[in-house]
C-alpha cells in the first residue's frame, strides 16, 4: 500500500503546500505523492488559460459565456474540486457537494 500524505491545498492561490504553516489554504487533503502533480498541472493549465484570457479580453466582442478559453477553465477547476473531494474528509466532502457545480 501507498503511504499517504497531508496536502494543504489553495484553490485561491492555486497551490499544493507539504506543510499548514507555508501558506493560507482552504482543504487539506491525505493523498499519495504520486497525485501531487496531477494538481500542479491542472493549476498550470489555468493560469496558462488565463493569461490567454487577459490578452482575448481586449477584444469586447466575445462573451464570457460563448469564450471557449472560460470553459476550459471552468473544466479544470471542476477536476480540482473533484481531486478535493475524492482526498478529503468527510466535512469537506459535504461541503464540495453543495457546491453549485457539483454533481
Amino acid at each position: 500500500m501507498m503511504k499517504k500524505y497531508n496536502l494543504y491545498v489553495s484553490v485561491s492561490d492555486q497551490r499544493v503546500y507539504s506543510y499548514p504553516d507555508d501558506s493560507p489554504w482552504e482543504f487539506k487533503i491525505k493523498v499519495q505523492q504520486e497525485f501531487v502533480p496531477v494538481f500542479q498541472q491542472l493549476f498550470e493549465q489555468v493560469n496558462h488559460l488565463e493569461f490567454q484570457n487577459f490578452l482575448r479580453s481586449h477584444l469586447p466582442y466575445v462573451p464570457y459565456h460563448l469564450d471557449r478559453d472560460n470553459h476550459l477553465i471552468d473544466r479544470r477547476m471542476h477536476k480540482v474540486y473533484a481531486l478535493i473531494h475524492e482526498f478529503s474528509d468527510r466535512e469537506t466532502k459535504k461541503f464540495i457537494e453543495a457546491l453549485p457545480f457539483f454533481r
